[in-house]
């Protein structure tokens, strides 16, 4: 490659030791470089495609140079030396032929191969830029991270160890440059191990603002620019917890391969005894494999204690060893196909409640695996499922189901040639109790939707359906059903359905061009054989335990949440959309009833279908601007002059502070309706307790600083169910969150629990909280 003559002398230098490089020619580095030692010292040979070493030769850029005949070459003026994937930059640097040593003064900085910056007011060299000291040394490494100390020595390009140094990844301040970060540990020595991407730290305080608050003898972390690496991870301390009492954890992380990883956490408290989790992550080319394991010797002690229906609950034997396992694998057989599963068991509630497992809190765990496949407008999956009871308050393992197994198949067609599209969908399942009802069900639903509209802007739809389910089931006399039959029954149900739907929207403009309306009739017809919906067929029910009549399921074909009852007789439906939107305002409305040939009485009560003209529904939303949003829903039982469902939600304020509030009311709980045998004790208690509630939140952001409240309280009852809180303060490189929660009400064998918690994010070092 041929250098141009116009480029002025330090140019055509680096283009000539560039285009050498570029074209793999072997250089001799230049005879006014190393005075008339080349004949004897061939050591500067490029090789490509080697690693860096101390071989590799010298390309430079410099105001001026000069050589003496000692062998000290000298470069002044903005000096640039780069040497395999290190490059160096200062305002004078020596260089001596004879022992190796390169020098470099003022304004010091070395680029890294790893893409960071090193700072100094000094730095020596030896063995190609490989070993050295410095003084004055300031490095920049990723996610704004800063590593500073008084001196600095280089070991084979691999091991920095710094004096007296101090890291950081907080803004410096512009305008006080002086001024101590937000925080920063200071250390007595620090070595950085680029090959292994890890800090270590000796005799280390973290301080806050300049003032110390807490003390490492050692402390490692990995450096920034790693995302996973082996080592301990930031350990976690709670001064109180009403079950553990003081405990500590620590955790350490294994980072196995690319593809996995292991991290492992112990726990020590002062109430109870240790634990040991462990968590296992896998990621294939064809799917996933998460698994979090843990033991424990837990030895808190429960009395017995009475439950909702005033069952005797002995939870005393839960203690002693105790361990879960949650464990999730999805992997891919096929384009189409897909086999999975998720385990999720504990041996105790109260050991999961003790140790702070995740999932305590709900009403159950469940496990399953599963297989699916997806084609083209089909779906498909096989399963077995179980369940394991957490809140024994209100339900127990022994009244909890086995679903082995359970199949499921969708199917949506193309439109035909008439217009229609047909759909298929089933779902069987073999479910098992220990006690209550065990049944079998074989359930097929084929549907053909036929949509169009009109000249005069009508939109219709017809629909044909038929529903068909087959039933095997045995002591039917248990939970849910309470049939006063015996033995096993065989039984099923067979349901034709039509309707007809029109939606017939008007719309016209107002204000001037600005706002819009839209008035919108909805009628629809729904012919069906009256099944009385199966109350004297001895069904079994497994998915329609509650019957939701409201706005949403007005022209429903079937208000049951499954399929196990289904709605029949004659009826039709009426109703009416409004909405209104002018200069950023919103109304929309919607108002409608039911009129029902059949009065069925056996649903649920309080479905608001207990007359011919069932009570009428309603929708609003409101929004006069961007500050306030209000949406409210409901049903009026006219006969009783009392609602007999209602729901609100308010949202208002500034976008720097915002409040919510909700509110709802339920005279029953309809899953308490199948627990115990209302029909010889009459509707049980439990199931007769209003859900009437009203909840609140408030949220504001203020600069750096965060807070946050809510409460729920039970009107019904006259007390809280919990409140809580959080206020919190974040900057570039810190976080700090302090929650508070209080709970009411039982969960298990738990009451009236306060939670403090505590959490503290450096950004580059990892977050630790303090429970309390």
């Amino acid at each position: 490659m041929s250098v141009p003559r116009w480029l002025p002398k330090r140019a055509r230098r680096y283009v000539s030791l560039a285009s050498a490089a570029l074209t793999g020619t072997a250089l001799v580095a230049p005879q006014d470089m190393f005075a008339n030692t080349m004949q004897r010292d061939n050591s500067h040979i490029i090789v490509i495609g080697k690693p860096t070493s101390e071989r590799d030769p010298l390309t430079y850029l410099a105001d001026s140079e000069s050589y003496a005949k000692n062998g000290l070459v000298t470069w002044e003026g903005n000096v640039r030396i780069w040497q395999g994937d290190h490059a160096l930059r200062a305002d004078k640097i020596t260089y001596d032929r004879n022992t190796g040593v390169l020098a470099a003064t003022g304004h010091v900085a070395i680029m890294e191969p790893d893409g960071s910056t090193t700072y100094a007011n000094y730095m020596e060299f030896s063995h190609g830029m490989h070993d050295g000291i410095g003084t004055s040394i300031f490095m920049k490494m990723q996610d704004n991270a800063k590593l500073a100390g008084n001196g600095m020595r280089r070991t084979n390009g691999l091991i920095n160890d710094l004096s007296h140094a101090v890291y950081t990844a907080c803004e410096i301040c512009a305008k006080r440059p002086d001024a101590p970060p937000f925080w920063q540990f200071q250390a007595y020595g620090a070595t950085q191990d680029t090959q292994h991407k890890r800090i270590e730290f000796d005799h280390a305080w973290l301080k806050m603002l300049g003032l110390p608050v807490f003390y490492f003898p050692f402390f490692s972390m990995s450096d920034p620019s790693v995302k996973r690496q082996s080592g301990f991870l930031m350990a976690g301390i709670s001064p109180h917890d009403r079950y553990l009492g003081t405990y500590f954890t620590l955790p350490y992380f294994w980072a196995i391969d690319e593809h996995q990883d292991l991290t492992v956490r112990g726990l020590a408290s002062t109430k109870t005894g240790p634990e040991v989790t462990a968590q296992y992550r896998n990621r294939f080319n064809f799917g996933m494999l998460d698994i979090t394991a843990g033991g424990a010797f837990d030895t808190n002690r429960e009395s017995r204690y009475v439950n909702t229906f005033g069952n005797n609950v002995n939870s005393s034997g839960e203690y002693g060893l105790q361990g879960y396992i949650f464990g999730q694998g999805n992997f891919s057989l096929s384009q189409n196909w897909l086999v999975g599963a998720n385990i999720n068991l504990a041996t105790s509630a109260n050991y999961m409640r003790d140790y702070r497992v995740p999932g305590y809190g709900s009403e159950m765990l469940n496990s399953n695996v599963f297989l699916e496949g997806y084609g083209t407008g089909s779906y498909a999956r096989v399963d077995a499922q179980a369940y394991q009871g957490l809140n024994q308050g209100v339900i127990q393992n022994s009244d909890l189901p086995w679903v082995l197994p359970r199949f499921t198949y969708a199917f949506q067609g193309q439109p035909d040639a008439l217009g229609g599209r047909f759909s298929l969908n089933t779902t069987d399942f073999d479910v098992y109790r220990v006690n209550g009802v065990s049944d079998q069900r074989g359930q097929l639903q084929m549907q053909w939707d036929r949509p169009f509209h009109n000249s005069l802007g009508q939109q219709w739809l017809v629909t044909a359906r038929l529903d068909s389910n087959i039933y095997r089931a045995t002591r039917t006399y248990q939970q849910p059903l309470y049939y006063t039959a015996m033995g096993t029954k065989f039984t099923g149900q067979v349901l034709p359905t039509v309707a007809v739907k029109m939606n017939w929207p008007f719309l016209r403009s107002f204000a001037h061009g600005r706002g819009s309306q839209i008035f919108e009739p909805i009628v629809q017809a729904i012919a069906a054989p009256n099944t009385g919906n199966s109350s004297n067929s001895y069904m079994p029910n497994e998915d329609s335990l509650s019957y939701e009549f409201t706005d949403t399921t007005l022209f429903s074909l079937n208000r049951y949440t499954g399929t196990d009852r289904l709605d029949g007789g004659l009826r039709a439906n009426v109703g009416v959309h409004q909405s209104w939107m002018w200069n950023g305002h919103t109304i929309d409305m919607l108002v409608g009833e039911s009129v029902q040939e059949h009065i069925t009485h056996n649903r649920i009560p309080y479905s608001g279908l207990d007359h011919h003209l069932s009570d009428p529904v309603a929708r609003l939303r409101v929004s006069p601007n961007q500050y306030v949003d209000v949406t409210a829903r409901g049903r009026y039982n006219p006969w009783t002059h009392q609602l007999d469902y209602g729901e609100g939600l308010l949202s208002t304020g500034i976008p720097a502070l915002r409040f919510t509030a909700g509110y709802i009311y339920e005279p029953v709980t309809p899953y308490y309706y199948y627990a115990t045998d209302y029909r010889t004790n009459g509707v049980n208690s439990p199931y007769a307790v209003k859900t009437n509630e009203i909840t609140g939140g408030v949220w504001t952001h203020w600069r750096q600083y965060h807070a946050s409240g809510f409460f729920r309280r039970s009107l019904s009852r006259k007390q809280f169910v919990a409140n809580g809180g959080d206020i919190g303060y974040s900057n570039d490189c810190f976080g700090l969150d302090i929650m508070y929660i209080k709970q009411y009400t039982r969960i298990g064998g738990e009451q009236r629990n306060t939670t403090v918690m505590f959490n503290f994010t450096f950004k580059t070092i990892g977050t630790f909280g303090i429970n309390g």
